[in-house]
């Protein structure tokens, strides 16, 4: 909220429980993007390049697996924040939020709030409006796993699972044996 243009906010993961977190920050706020796997040399530096940028602000999901990003925005003196663990290397961070950002639970919910703020500080919501995007939304989901468990719950129903049928009629669902610890007699 701080730099005036925020299509010169650079969000950064190359990590994949990050990418989605950084892609819907990215739309939330209207800065730019960065979710590729591997950072491309010289997008900071080298003007000639086609993917070549100039932001003001990094702001990077892991500082280990986003390393090489941090080390050519310190060429630039661009300043970053991090999402930063307990054994993050904070050289050329400059200001780390301390999170575990191994998890995209996690992850989600600090870009999530992250996102808020920015929306907030830059009038575009206000600080008791609710904001509309859901953190879920920022989660990152491995379609594959999903999947696995759909076909797993379709095959094993839960046999424990009590319908409506296996009620009796006059039963009104206490125990009579069950303690009464209210003290009543009753």
């Amino acid at each position: 909220a701080g730099v005036p243009n925020l299509e010169d906010v650079l969000a950064i993961s190359s990590r994949n429980y990050g990418q989605r977190a950084v892609i819907k920050f990215a739309k939330t706020t209207g800065c730019q993007a960065t979710s590729d796997a591997r950072w491309t040399p010289g997008v900071l530096t080298n003007y000639e390049t086609k993917k070549f940028q100039e932001p003001r602000l990094l702001v990077v999901a892991d500082p280990y697996a986003d390393k090489k990003a941090i080390v050519e925005a310190s060429y630039m003196n661009i300043p970053i924040i991090a999402l930063c663990n307990t054994d993050s290397d904070l050289k050329f961070v400059d200001v780390a939020i301390p999170c575990n950002n191994r998890k995209t639970e996690s992850i989600s919910m600090i870009f999530w709030l992250l996102a808020r703020e920015v929306r907030i500080l830059t009038k575009q919501q206000g600080r008791n409006e609710t904001f509309d995007t859901v953190v879920d939304l920022f989660y990152y989901k491995d379609i594959d796993k999903q999947e696995k468990e759909i076909a797993a719950r379709e095959a094993n129903p839960r046999k424990d699972a009590v319908s409506a049928q296996d009620y009796d009629e006059g039963d009104d669902g206490e125990d009579e044996d069950a303690v009464n610890w209210d003290g009543d007699d009753n």
